[in-house]
């Protein structure tokens, strides 16, 4: 779905998760909303090669308003940060809910995906 403004598009399933992504002049922002588990991750799959194809310089996935992620959720963003290493793109992320936060403790992953305050931060 396209809308104008800073929104280029949204990827959704039903109510469950919704992706928002909205392109500024230095990144891509993909605003995750609900709960990111087996169901949802073909949709941030589909919006994480929709923004690749832009060849980005910078992807932000803003986790603020995700209330939930398992493994299969984990396993999109760690590919995602797979390709970004590979294609010279950078990708961060940040802070979600307390139970997002406790996954990638609990996984071992916080300390190797770069993780930001706000997704408009500076990112140099």
């Amino acid at each position: 779905m396209s809308h104008s403004g800073n929104i280029t598009f949204v990827e959704h399933v039903g109510e469950h998760f919704r992706v928002d992504v909205r392109s500024a002049p230095d990144r891509v922002v993909l605003e995750l909303h609900g709960e990111l588990d087996l169901l949802g991750t073909p949709t941030l799959e589909k919006a994480v090669e929709r923004v690749e194809e832009g060849a980005p310089a910078i992807v932000v996935l803003d986790l603020s308003d995700l209330q939930f992620i398992d493994s299969a959720g984990l396993r999109v963003i760690l590919t995602a940060h797979e390709h970004a290493q590979q294609h010279d793109w950078d990708l961060a992320l940040t802070h979600g809910s307390e139970q997002v936060q406790r996954l990638f403790a609990i996984a071992g992953v916080g300390d190797h995906l770069r993780i930001v305050d706000s997704p408009d931060e500076l990112l140099v």
